[in-house]
């Protein structure tokens, strides 16, 4: 009866690997274009060319090279801003919701939410500290990083005194709040304001 049963188990675990979708890393990195759209446009309208699909608008991703590279290119984008922009990088550590996360060349891919944290970005000696509030981090198998916060600033420009008067206003609001919303809105301001002031003495 266990033989019988593993051998279930195992032909519906291989019939669910061939249903299984590819990862974005085994996909071809040259976009191909809609055929099936083109062929269908030359056959009702043979004389027009057919219009461009969003397809023919995206540039190739980089290939994922078969050796690790010695740099990490990073990306790291606000949403009114590009901070840094295809930077070759050693490494950078962003302040995911899991904990610190350190991001060299050749990280798996991976994608992680970001909590109110110092990111540093590491090259040669030179470290920038960045402090965000919050965004994602997409790092893709050919040792690319998209880094996209909400709001970042240099920790060299945070003003301390404005940061400690925060975080008394907003323990105060927390302490006096009498609804969920105003305790929710006062928590979230807590919780930024003791990141920021834990970047700046930590």
């Amino acid at each position: 009866m266990f033989r019988q049963a593993a051998t279930r188990i195992l032909s519906r675990s291989s019939r669910a690997a061939a249903r299984a979708r590819p990862f974005s890393t085994d996909l071809p990195a040259a976009a191909s274009p809609d055929e099936t759209f083109v062929e269908a446009w030359k056959k009702v309208i043979p004389n027009i060319e057919p219009p461009k699909t969003p397809l023919s608008f995206m540039t190739p991703r980089p290939t994922t090279p078969s050796s690790i590279p010695s740099k990490l290119t990073v990306n790291f984008v606000l949403p009114y801003a590009s901070e840094l922009s295809t930077k070759e990088v050693d490494m950078v550590i962003i302040p995911a919701s899991t904990g610190q996360m350190g991001v060299l060349p050749g990280h798996v891919a991976t994608i992680a939410e970001l909590k109110p944290g110092v990111m540093s970005v590491h090259e040669g000696d030179k470290v920038v500290k960045y402090f965000v509030s919050s965004g994602f981090a997409f790092v893709h198998s050919n040792s690319y990083a998209d880094i996209i916060a909400v709001e970042a600033v240099p920790i060299d420009q945070l003003d301390p005194a404005l940061v400690q008067k925060g975080l008394a206003d907003f323990t105060q609001k927390l302490n006096s709040a009498s609804t969920d919303l105003e305790k929710a809105e006062a928590q979230i301001g807590v919780d930024v304001h003791s990141a920021l002031n834990f970047a700046l003495t930590g």
